[in-house]
């Protein structure tokens, strides 16, 4: 089987990205897939310290990683290797990471940083990275007021490029949610085109990873954890 390569963006900082690539690590494991995940860029973390490669593995379980750069700001790549003095990440280093995964991997699953625009290098954005792969590209959201907004900028944004998006998740959902929130669950799909296929349940990253393994397939809905989904590409 050719590795399917997914590429989980947001529509800015702590929407619950790792926490959904755990999720689907842990819904295509399920599925009895080998599943790999690769964070470009991870930033805000010192040499030796676990980052967000580790939560996920935490969660999911066994999961084949590579983390291609670190810097120790919490900042955009670009910046956060700038003011470090460090090198910045390149397509080449990502490309050897994905593909070393894809050698042993069903499903290798790339977080990327921030949303779609952020630069992991000067000329580097997860947009030009979703595009290089032909990856699969599933963008996280909130789901409170003020969603909309970030969500259908981001997805127009992906269009823009010439690249489809294969499906929201919502990062967090609460056990009570207001009424923007549940308008937005609709409104979401409706004005984007694009099909919710996952829910996260809020405090989900708390829970025993044995709990979170269980529960991980019924909170995911995407075909990308199927091991009967074939890879699509890039497509408009």
């Amino acid at each position: 089987m050719t590795a399917r390569i997914v590429v989980v963006t947001g529509t800015g900082t702590d929407v619950g990205k790792t926490i959904a690539v755990a999720a689907l690590a842990a819904s295509a494991r399920a599925n009895g897939l080998c599943v790999g995940v690769c964070k470009p860029a991870q930033t805000g973390i010192a040499p030796g310290e676990p980052g967000d490669l580790a939560v996920v593995t935490a969660l999911a379980g066994d999961v084949s990683t590579r983390e291609p750069a670190r810097y120790p700001e919490p900042l955009a790549p670009e910046t956060a290797a700038r003011r470090a003095g460090l090198a910045y990440v390149t397509l080449d280093d990502v490309r050897s990471a994905v593909s070393d995964l894809a050698q042993t991997c069903d499903l290798v699953i790339v977080e990327g940083a921030g949303g779609v625009l952020v630069r992991l290098a000067p000329d580097l954005t997860v947009l030009d990275l979703a595009r290089d792969l032909g990856a699969q590209i599933l963008v996280v959201t909130d789901s409170g007021l003020g969603t909309l907004n970030h969500t259908e900028l981001t997805v127009r944004e992906i269009r823009r490029a010439g690249l489809g998006v294969d499906g929201l998740i919502i990062g967090a959902w609460p056990p009570q949610p207001d009424l923007a929130m549940t308008c937005n669950r609709d409104d979401l799909q409706r004005l984007t085109g694009v099909p919710i296929v996952a829910t996260l349940p809020a405090g989900a990253g708390s829970l025993d990873p044995a709990a979170f393994q269980i529960n991980a397939p019924t909170w995911v809905r995407s075909p990308i954890t199927s091991p009967t989904t074939s890879q699509p590409g890039v497509h408009p």
